[in-house]
């Protein structure tokens, strides 16, 4: 299933993750294990945050993919079910109108 992770980190743990240059590593070591379709960084709330678009194929991956985020980041984290147009218009279709 397609989903997308926020991820919305605590300022000081992320400050000392850059200021120890362990928060690209982090990064870099989520996207070779996700592998997002898309993944996009910006602020929330005033906090950074990550959103990342991939296919979850079972829901026990959540803890091998959400301890990171929340163990050195102090991350909030979310996970909500999402379509590309392809997906909808499948959808749609199944309507039988």
């Amino acid at each position: 299933m397609r989903v997308l992770l926020k991820a919305r980190m605590d300022t000081e743990k992320a400050n000392e993750a850059i200021r120890n240059g362990t928060l690209g590593k982090l990064v870099q070591e989520s996207m070779e294990q996700i592998k997002p379709e898309a993944a996009y960084f910006t602020s929330d709330q005033g906090k950074r945050t990550a959103y990342l678009v991939f296919d979850m194929q079972d829901s026990s991956q959540m803890p091998v993919i959400s301890e990171p985020f929340f163990l050195h980041l102090g991350a909030e984290i979310t996970y909500t079910p999402v379509m590309n147009v392809d997906d909808m218009q499948k959808g749609l279709a199944q309507l039988g109108r």
